[in-house]
């Protein structure tokens, strides 16, 4: 299809011919993508009709308790420190953002009147502000009123270095400035074509000035709030056990008629993704479990029991081995993994091609995951338009061996290989969950037939995935040579979950371990690519520039892709919820409910 083609499809859109989904199908007949296609309408100056899941209750509450299982219990409730997927949920059920995604990748209004486009004057033609309205008569839970001066303080909150906030990234680049009482515009510093970053989906949520204010930079640890949460969303605060539970009540002012279901809602945490799906599925004692990475043959027998279904949302997640660049052994000024130092072996490029052909992906995906975990070599799978083409995967333990043998590692009378002294023996470290040990056992069995040795260590899954930055055994310091989890890609583009990648997101002792680059891998080219797709407005080059990143950091091995997992999660049968791929579980939360 060419440009005139597609100019002419747009314009039938524009005028009523077709219809905004009969554009996106043949969208897809081609290659793109829903979010993918959506965006082209939107910067085309076609606005969306704001939609809703269907919401039959005509009054708010009544629904009695809603039950949900986080088998990784949220340990804050601060949505700019959340480091895990179970912070942010927790957040989540009282923070809400200006818009949220929907499952097809389109943005809709939450805080925010109306999502911003060309038509409505909220997208400037240069790519460079975005103004929104915000939701007039919005109220914090404890009644004072939401307004633009909230929004412009989260700005400040989270670009101070001191607050060492998770979300810096987002906004430290950016100016946003009050309009009046309910407007706020955004500006960029130059052209962005994914605008649709700060105030929206899970770095997007807002936190109260009022209350935050006398906590921003070197005392943001010390609020009150970041245990109990003052929020806009659905239900108030009530009780919370840092990895345990997290409990709330109907909001008798929430902004959406009608709404809320449920009368109160308890998280449940800890346990485990088995014991979770099994509350759901068979015995009914939960309505909802999230992050099901099961093995999908005790998913498919638990869904006999009758009492709820598996979820499978498409998003971007994706389960891989990291390699530390660093040296994790070795304190250089108080800080181990420093970026003063480089690991003794890994830093070999033949030890990491080695590493790469001996993840036997099949193997993990026909026997552990099934549907739930599909196997990849690269690090961004979703959306197809930013799928790269030039990488590859395969499991070859003689080809291991070669690369080795030939780059002089040799094997001793133990069968380790060794060279200069240095021995190839290393830790390898993930959350206790049983596909992730019988990933490790499947790992360990082909490196030893290579001559490397593998320690596995299996840390608990609260500690793994904790916010405690004074915890050593959290993923972001990485004290350990190898390291195995899922990142998740909550937006419908891939420019935020690529910044893994660039030199400034390096997760480091000075910046609490907030920084999103783990593995301490920095490439010169990773960080030009990256910056040059920031600014481009050519969609079919800057979905080049991105799947560069994906090839440097794919290709040199920093990370080891291993499956691609869609959100597997279980609902009660009469549990009427919407999932999103491109969001938190609970993004819709205030639209759940339970049929009679």
């Amino acid at each position: 299809m060419d440009e005139q083609a597609l100019r002419g499809l747009i314009a039938d859109v524009k005028r009523g011919k077709l219809s905004r989904r009969a554009f996106i199908n043949r969208m897809i007949a081609v290659g793109l993508t829903a979010p993918f296609a959506a965006q082209m309408l939107t910067y085309s100056g076609v606005a969306r009709a704001q939609t809703r899941p269907d919401y039959k209750p005509t009054k708010r509450g009544g629904g009695g308790p809603l039950k949900i299982l986080w088998w990784q219990g949220a340990t804050l409730l601060n949505p700019h420190f959340a480091v895990g997927t179970k912070d942010q949920d927790g957040s989540r059920i009282f923070y809400e953002p200006l818009a949220s995604w929907d499952p097809e990748g389109f943005m809709y209004p939450v805080l925010a009147a109306e999502v911003p486009d060309l038509e409505n004057g909220g997208l400037s033609k240069d790519g460079k502000s975005v103004t929104w309205k915000l939701k007039p008569g919005v109220q914090w839970h404890d009644g004072k009123p939401f307004t633009a001066d909230d929004v412009v303080f989260n700005w400040e909150y989270a670009k101070d270095p001191a607050t060492a906030a998770v979300t810096s990234g987002t906004y430290q680049d950016i100016k946003v400035e009050k309009v009046d009482d309910l407007t706020v515009r955004v500006l960029f510093p130059k052209p962005t074509p994914f605008w649709a970053d700060a105030f929206v989906g899970v770095r997007g949520m807002i936190i109260p000035k009022h209350l935050f204010a006398d906590f921003s930079g070197a005392k943001s640890r010390d609020a009150p709030t970041n245990l109990k949460p003052v929020g806009t969303g659905p239900y108030k605060f009530i009780d919370f056990k840092p990895g345990d539970m997290v409990r709330g009540e109907l909001n008798t002012n929430y902004h959406a008629a009608n709404r809320p279901h449920f009368d109160t809602i308890e998280m449940k945490g800890g346990g485990d993704a088995v014991s979770a799906a099994r509350a759901v599925l068979q015995t009914g004692e939960y309505d909802y479990a999230w992050n099901l990475q099961v093995e999908d043959e005790i998913l498919l027998r638990l869904e006999k029991g009758g009492k709820g279904a598996t979820l499978i949302a498409p998003g971007g997640n994706i389960e891989h081995i990291q390699l530390n660049s660093t040296d994790p052994w070795t304190e250089v000024d108080g800080e181990r993994s420093s970026m003063k130092s480089k690991h003794p072996t890994l830093t070999d490029k033949a030890v990491r091609r080695a590493l790469g052909l001996l993840i036997d992906r099949k193997s993990v995906e026909d026997h552990i995951y099934g549907r739930t975990g599909i196997a990849t070599g690269n690090f961004v799978n979703n959306p197809k338009r930013f799928v790269s083409t030039n990488t590859k995967w395969e499991f070859n333990i003689d080809k291991a061996n070669q690369i080795l043998e030939e780059a002089g590692w040799k094997k001793g009378p133990d069968g380790i290989r060794a060279k200069d002294g240095k021995k190839l023996k290393f830790v390898y470290q993930t959350s206790i969950n049983t596909p992730r040990q019988k990933n490790q056992a499947i790992v360990k069995q082909a490196a030893q037939k290579a001559g490397i040795d593998m320690e596995l260590k299996s840390v608990t899954a609260s500690v793994f995935f904790s916010s405690d930055v004074a915890n050593p055994d959290t993923y972001p310091h990485f004290y350990c040579d190898i390291q195995m989890y899922t990142t998740t890609m909550s937006q419908p583009d891939p420019w935020i979950f690529l910044n893994q990648f660039v030199s400034w997101e390096v997760a480091t002792k000075e910046n609490k371990w907030q920084g999103r680059n783990i593995t301490r891998w920095v490439n010169k080219e990773a960080d030009e690519a990256y910056k040059a797709a920031e600014g481009e407005l050519d969609p079919v080059k800057r979905a080049a520039l991105l799947i560069k990143v994906n090839d440097l950091a794919c290709n040199d091995h920093a990370v080891i892709p291993v499956v691609y997992r869609p959100r597997v999660s279980a609902s009660n049968t009469r549990l009427k919820n919407q999932v999103s791929g491109w969001d938190s579980d609970l993004a819709n939360l205030s639209d759940w409910y339970k049929d009679a």
